[in-house]
């Protein structure tokens, strides 16, 4: 077991850099890679930063000629010969090959593109730009970098008792939370935290410590990297990206309405079958499933993101029903910012209605919360960092969300948007992470 306090203190060295390779990335990244790279190769998008805690000014914190280094040796990473074998070879979700040759005879040779950084007002403006496939590969490690480098100015000046106590105490509560988890029969649990994680090595040891205290109600983690160096599942499907930049691509506001659809239909044929999982929040949850095809309700489940997470499932189950489907035999996957409270409310609720699955993202990862107090600031608590589409050929992206506060995109085109996917009055819930 790696002694992170040691690590931490030494991290000068540069014996860790905080990407260390292509990999290091959520395993649904590799599978909307490949989608895109298949279906929408020559699209050009434009990634920015989006700090959604303006009070944490990261420009003030992180220097800049740090940040650089990190991103610039993103730069020079490329697939080694043992991942390349293990995409190539490895058995996800029960298929071999999950990766088509083509796509990873193209993904070994990629360099990843350019980056445009600055500062304004206290905050970094980082952005990418480029053809979607490539610009893509950047959102996981630049929130990565930039978790992390937040991380090593706070504890920076600590000296090595101080670390061993605070890496003591943040063990402790994992393993607590830990402790709450285990007697609840049926529930299965995966690491969704790569892009708020304290640190690589920190989500390396809650990953081994969820494995070790969970056994088999912990179902694997969401990072390739982790995964391969684990022996673990590597587990996800897609994210709000494809429908935002389908939609994006839209001509007319009746091409706009059938996006969402058009991206699950290539979804569909790009896996044959297998990943059938629905994000339907991007533009309402209620709406999408209202006007869905009769074909989703044939997929295995539904990730809810976003809202709130026991309104939504009932909404899921409703619509099953509805449809004709058994609810008992579909998969409901919560995902948005959760912790064991929430986790054991919502696994008790729905037990017996419907199967549940929970990916624990960045309250797993970077739960440090009142482990570091500096007068009254909690300098090391998580807070809500993303990295979006937010232009697709010129056009804007726009995510409305079930929650109005993890909403984004300009003005005119929100209300666009609402008009063409039915949105009334939401309910705003506070972002946590």
């Amino acid at each position: 077991m790696v002694d992170i306090a040691t690590r931490v203190y030494n991290h000068k060295w540069k014996i860790d850099p905080i990407v260390r390779s292509l990999i290091d990335t959520d395993f649904y990244k590799m599978l909307m890679c490949q989608s895109v790279f298949r279906n929408k190769p020559n699209t050009q998008v434009t990634f920015s930063l989006i700090n959604r805690a303006k009070d944490i000014r990261l420009a003030d914190m992180i220097d800049e000629g740090e940040l650089r280094e990190q991103l610039d040796h993103v730069r020079t990473l490329s697939l080694t010969r043992g991942e390349s074998t293990w995409l190539r070879g490895n058995t996800f979700y029960g298929k071999r090959q999950m990766f088509r040759p083509d796509f990873m005879e193209w993904f070994e040779k990629l360099r990843l593109p350019a980056y445009h950084l600055e500062k304004i007002d206290g905050q970094y403006e980082l952005t990418f730009e480029g053809s979607w496939p490539e610009v893509m590969l950047w959102e996981i490690p630049a929130l990565s970098i930039l978790m992390e480098l937040r991380s090593r100015a706070v504890t920076g000046h600590m000296d090595k008792f101080e670390l061993q106590i605070l890496y003591a105490r943040a063990m402790t509560k994992l393993w607590e939370k830990i402790e709450l988890l285990k007697p609840h029969d049926g529930l299965r649990i995966a690491d969704f935290g790569t892009r708020r994680r304290h640190s690589y090595l920190w989500q390396d040891w809650c990953v081994q410590a969820m494995g070790e205290g969970l056994c088999d109600k912990f179902v694997g983690t969401s990072n390739c990297h982790i995964a391969m160096n684990n022996d673990l599942e590597a587990v996800g499907t897609n994210a709000h990206e494809l429908p935002m930049v389908y939609s994006a691509l839209a001509q007319d506001d009746a091409a706009l309405a059938q996006a969402p659809y058009d991206v699950l239909s290539d979804w569909q044929d790009e896996h044959e079958g297998n990943l059938r999982i629905i994000l339907p929040d991007t533009y309402g949850t209620q709406g999408f499933l209202d006007r869905a095809p009769d074909w989703l309700a044939g997929w295995t489940g539904i990730r809810i993101d976003s809202g709130d997470p026991a309104g939504a499932a009932e909404v899921a189950i409703n619509w099953w029903r509805s449809r004709g489907e058994d609810p008992t035999k579909k998969l409901v996957i919560f995902s948005d910012g959760l912790d064991t409270d929430k986790i054991i409310e919502l696994h008790q609720k729905f037990a017996g209605r419907v199967k549940t699955s929970f990916g624990w993202g960045t309250l797993m990862t970077n739960d440090f919360r009142g482990l570091n107090m500096s007068g009254k600031t909690d300098t090391l608590a998580p807070f809500s960092l993303v990295c979006k589409a937010v232009k697709a050929n010129g056009n804007p992206t726009v995510k409305l969300s079930d929650n109005p506060k993890k909403a984004m995109g300009p003005a005119d085109e929100v209300e666009r948007y609402k008009r063409v996917f039915g949105v009334g009055e939401q309910r705003a819930m506070e972002v946590v992470v």
